[in-house]
């Protein structure tokens, strides 16, 4: 089922028992009223967890295929749209994110066969184009371009990867922000695609053998043929694929599966040298088992099910590969080190006894990520105090051998291989939209600007950047930074943009946006990033004190974040906008609901918001890791404590209402489905809606075409910001200056 949703909106065609006010109403009263669109409630739905029964009136929202949840979102959406069109400046915030977004954007280089490649947006095209030349200073040429692959730029690339002597390029396409794919293999001499069309692809790499012949990947081999990435169901038997280019899927070779366990996501990876695969099974989204396969002992070559030999048999740790000579495999892993360390593990005799420490934990910072280059050499990015730090080390001893010069921001991106002696990286700061660096180990560590990515009318000198720690609920120092314009006044009464996350181990180090710098500029905004326990800037510790039944410090980190806000002059809470996608959405549900007086306005976007059940849809069950689960007593008990779709509530301060709440979502989000935002904004209407002090909206937008948010096209990701800052605008009576 597709929402139907029109690209145009006919506001002469409200019905006066969808919203109590025309759009002409919405421009010129400071004070509305809503009548919110009537929602069955099924007060029959109800399920019993351990002996406690929970109501679920909206169950029936669960079904996206129903003509009553079609209804349901045709309504909500003529209550939403016109009063997002309905803003003043809407033109002009549209204009302005329009023209501002319109600067040249570059990926990083990298190096494949006899040719760089690159990815490029002139600035606004809907997707960016993968573009080759075979010198750093040749002519570019196109390669790619998913923009010729759909109307409005719907189909996006989502995984790659080329053949080892550079000669095939598999790839995967996703549509309308699905996470279901379709696997193409282009020719590269050619640039034509071969015939064969792989279907059924999800939360798949790409790994091609080193004999150019074929490449693994995973699939759902048993899923409907339908699935388009609008189903709620949970897939079943996520399975490792061998295919061999110039064949038919059904020819590919069916190489590792866990039938008893259909739950486990798995995937495959050839290594460096070529010898070996390993297979890495994951039943949440944090740590892993590990297998391997000797590939040149296979008598028939690769042929059916994998004789995979066992190195990590439990999902205590993570473990990541990095590099192998023979047998000796480097892995980066937490294994007792909740900052993570790189070991060597011999995979011919695997016993915990018998691993070696190459690059011991460090005694603060965070070993992020590791790239094996010019064959002997480690280039290893660190956070420290949610900063990135680069440095390059010897691989066979850990021996440090340089650390460069970096400001205060975050490594994006970066290339190299173990085979090639060059590097390339993408840095990026709040204020930075991005420089890339090159540097080539033949020629020493000498780092030099590859490329540097402006913005058109944007100084960044008029702005500042500063990081404070402050004190959550329980004492914690939590960090945060905080952008603002360096002619910012702190009386107490500017607007705030407040973003977190907090989960599943995701680091949020400064990054650049647009829109924010639109907010600060002209609307004299401040912008607050806190970095919540739940995150990894500080490792595994700090991920573990945010999670399952730790997940309220998430929520107090963030409310203290506030306070520290409001204390110190930063904004007021009539002032302060909340926002959060995905994990994050369930922040902000959680936190007007526990503090509906510290905020003014709230925007979740794919918000996870219905903790009993989420496991039940999709991917959900992944999650348990940092939720926890219902079917477990004591964690049922926690959920239901923090669970946005239940924990609705009128405030009894009399003087106290929720803040102006809007919810985002996609037709097409196949990872959080829609119904989580469907059922919580049901839920905040019947609760909130009838109450007199009630004047700041609840709305829902649920846009067509689009999923979870990788892959959106750039005219979607425009008129999602515009939307954005329109609410904003109006639900907090903003004032715009040129």
């Amino acid at each position: 089922m597709r929402f139907i949703t029109p690209t145009v909106f006919d506001k002469q065609k409200l019905s006066s028992s969808v919203c109590l006010l025309k759009s002409r109403d919405f421009l010129r009263n400071k004070t509305m009223v809503f009548k919110y669109p009537p929602a069955r409630r099924d007060e029959t739905a109800v399920d019993e967890y351990h002996g406690v029964e929970i109501h679920d009136p909206y169950r029936w929202l669960e079904d996206p295929d129903s003509e009553e949840t079609k209804e349901f979102v045709r309504l909500q959406n003529e209550l939403a749209v016109p009063y997002l069109e309905s803003c003043e400046v809407r033109e002009k915030l549209n204009k302005r994110i329009t023209d501002l977004w319109n600067y040249p954007k570059y990926g990083c280089p990298f190096k494949e066969g006899k040719y760089y490649y690159y990815f490029m947006n002139t600035g606004l095209q809907n997707q960016s184009i993968l573009y080759r030349q075979e010198t750093l200073e040749s002519e570019a040429e196109e390669f790619l371009d998913p923009n010729k692959l759909s109307k409005d730029g719907l189909v996006s690339l989502s995984v790659y990867e080329f053949s080892e002597d550079g000669e095939y390029f598999a790839y995967g396409l996703s549509e309308s922000g699905s996470d279901w794919n379709k696997i193409k293999v282009k020719q590269v001499s050619t640039k034509e695609d071969l015939p064969e069309v792989l279907h059924k692809v999800k939360f798949s790499d790409i790994s091609w053998t080193h004999d150019n012949k074929g490449f693994f990947y995973s699939r759902y081999p048993e899923a409907d043929s339908s699935v388009d990435g609008h189903e709620t169901t949970v897939q079943e038997n996520h399975s490792v694929y061998y295919h061999r280019i110039g064949t038919e899927q059904s020819e590919d070779i069916l190489c590792a599966q866990f039938p008893k366990h259909p739950n486990w996501l798995v995937g495959a990876s050839v290594t460096n040298c070529g010898k070996y695969v390993i297979v890495g099974v994951q039943e949440t989204c944090k740590n892993n088992m590990v297998y391997y396969c000797d590939l040149e002992k296979l008598p028939n070559g690769i042929s059916g099910l994998l004789p995979l030999k066992c190195i990590i048999n439990n999902f205590e740790a993570e473990y990541r590969y990095v590099d192998n000579e023979g047998s000796i495999f480097t892995i980066h892993t937490d294994k007792d080190a909740p900052l993570y360390r790189l070991i060597t593990i011999d995979f011919e005799n695997p016993d915990e006894a018998n691993w070696k420490v190459i690059i011991p934990e460090d005694e603060k910072n965070v070993l992020d990520w590791t790239l094996c280059i010019n064959k002997d050499k480690l280039l290893v990015g660190y956070i420290e105090d949610v900063k990135s730090v680069l440095s390059l080390y010897e691989l066979n001893t850990g021996k440090r051998l340089h650390t460069f010069s970096l400001d205060v921001g975050n490594v994006t991106g970066y290339s190299g291989k173990k085979k090639l002696s060059e590097v390339f990286f993408r840095f990026v700061s709040f204020l930075t939209p991005g420089i890339i660096y090159h540097f080539d180990l033949q020629n020493g560590y000498e780092m030099k600007e590859f490329r540097r990515i402006s913005v058109p009318d944007f100084d960044p000198s008029k702005f500042e950047t500063k990081q404070v720690f402050y004190s959550s609920k329980d004492g914690t120092k939590i960090p945060m930074f905080i952008v603002h314009s360096k002619d910012f006044v702190r009386d107490g009464a500017a607007p705030a943009l407040q973003y977190g996350y907090g989960g599943f181990n995701i680091s949020l180090l400064p990054a650049f946006s647009v829109s924010r710098i639109i907010f600060m500029r002209h609307f004299g905004g401040v912008l607050a990033v806190p970095n919540l326990r739940g995150g990894g800037e500080y490792g595994e510790r700090w991920h573990s004190e945010g999670k399952v039944l730790k997940k309220q410090n998430v929520f107090d980190d963030f409310h203290a974040a506030a306070e520290y806000l409001i204390e110190n002059k930063y904004t007021c809470a009539k002032k302060l906008t909340i926002n959060g996608g995905s994990n994050g959405g369930l922040l902000i549900g959680a936190c007007i609901n526990q503090r509906p007086e510290l905020y003014g306005c709230a925007i979740a976007q794919v918000g996870v918001l219905d903790m009993l059940k989420f496991h039940k849809f999709t991917i959900g069950h992944a999650w348990k890791c940092d939720f926890g689960c219902s079917d477990d007593e004591e964690q049922f008990h926690y959920l239901l404590k923090y669970s946005p779709l239940h924990n609705v509530r009128i405030p009894k301060d009399e003087n106290v209402q929720y803040p102006a709440v809007l919810l985002l979502t996609g037709d097409h989000d196949d990872r959080v489905v829609p119904l989580h935002s469907l059922k919580f904004i049901a839920e905040l209407q019947y609760r909130l809606g009838s109450c007199e002090k009630q004047t700041n909206p609840l709305l829902v937008r649920v846009d067509v075409q689009s999923g979870h948010g990788g892959g959106k096209p750039t005219s979607k990701v425009i008129e999602e910001l515009t939307d954005f800052y329109c609410f904003m605008c109006k639900a907090l009576d903003l004032k715009y200056s040129d």
